[in-house]
């Protein structure tokens, strides 16, 4: 039998859509690691093909003890990903700690590890979005969430790690098996269920009077490339370092509502709203991946997918087929 591989986060979003994609090369033999609680995460699980399932506390628990032998690589992509978690100390556990103690495990066993960085590092950006190291240091990210994954980075930094390790910088991914991050799901999912519900799409206004509202920008990648630049490094064994996860193009958060419509056949209906005020302080008004490091150092040549063409997979594939009846909304798509 083939040597595991290890996916943490593996019923999350991201997580669930690297299983499948290795599952569609042929691997089986994995051990998937996640804290499952009690909402309906668990369902997507669900035809995946996997050796074991662990939660993250008895994983943790066996690997202090080295009892897990034969594993070849961990995917690491288990935290809490809300922006607006506020709860330090738990972020701290969760996100840092969590990550260093098996980054260390990994290190001392000689196992492949990636982890799951993120694109809340770079701050308001104001700092740029380069993955160069000498730019890592530099960053201030606007909360705590961002700040748990920076500390992480400064780390394998200061210890010369990153010619051992892989982190991506995952910027913002959508697309299928999302539906259980509730407020954290993409605008995309977002938008579909308000179309669902015959409501207008809502964006958020924009408080700079150089930017007119649903031009604030974000590169949004479809979470099928970003597991595909996931998996190129469990295949590069060679390649270690800090590489962004986006598409280097930046679009803007009506192109993105309007995509939605477009893919429903619909006519585009937007409504901007008022941002919380908590958020206006924290708020990116622009994110573009610095790509040229992931093509030239790691050799990562496939192309995008376009914003476009991802929301209209999505929502045509995937969402469509989860809610069949929208003749209501969308006659000429309705399945």
């Amino acid at each position: 039998m083939s040597k595991t591989v290890v996916v943490t986060g593996a019923a999350g979003f991201i997580g669930r859509n690297t299983v499948a994609a290795l599952n569609e090369r042929g691997l089986e033999n994995l051990l998937l690691v996640d804290a499952l609680g009690t909402d309906d995460k668990w369902r997507n699980l669900v035809g995946l093909r996997f050796a074991d399932l662990l939660d993250r506390s008895d994983f943790l628990g066996l690997t202090k003890s080295r009892k897990l032998t034969d594993i070849d690589a961990v995917i690491h992509l288990g935290a809490c990903s809300s922006t607006t978690e506020r709860d330090a100390g738990f972020l701290l556990e969760n996100n840092y700690r969590y990550t260093r103690l098996l980054c260390e495990w990994c290190l001392e066993e000689n196992i492949r590890f990636i982890y799951a960085s993120s694109a809340a590092t770079y701050g308001d950006g104001s700092h740029g979005y380069s993955d160069d190291d000498a730019s890592t240091t530099t960053l201030e990210p606007l909360n705590m969430y961002g700040y748990s994954k920076h500390m992480f980075d400064l780390w394998a930094l200061r210890s010369g790690l990153f010619n051992r390790i892989v982190g991506l910088k995952y910027f913002n991914v959508f697309g299928p098996h999302e539906d259980h991050k509730d407020d954290m799901r993409s605008v995309v999912n977002k938008a579909f269920h308000q179309i669902f519900a015959g409501d207008q799409v809502t964006l958020f206004k924009s408080y700079r009077p150089e930017i007119a509202d649903g031009e604030q920008k974000r590169d949004f990648i479809y979470v099928k490339d970003a597991v595909n630049v996931t998996l190129h490094f469990l295949e590069q064994r060679s390649v270690g370092g800090l590489f962004n996860c986006g598409t280097g193009v930046a679009r803007t958060w009506k192109d993105l509502a309007t995509a939605v419509f477009s893919a429903l056949g619909l006519q585009t209906d937007i409504k901007f709203i008022h941002m919380p005020e908590t958020l206006r302080s924290k708020y990116q008004y622009f994110t573009e991946a610095e790509v040229k490091k992931l093509r030239k150092v790691s050799g990562y040549t496939a192309e995008y997918t376009t914003l476009e063409d991802g929301i209209r997979d999505y929502c045509q594939n995937y969402l469509l087929m989860r809610y069949p009846s929208l003749e209501h909304i969308a006659p000429n798509l309705a399945r």
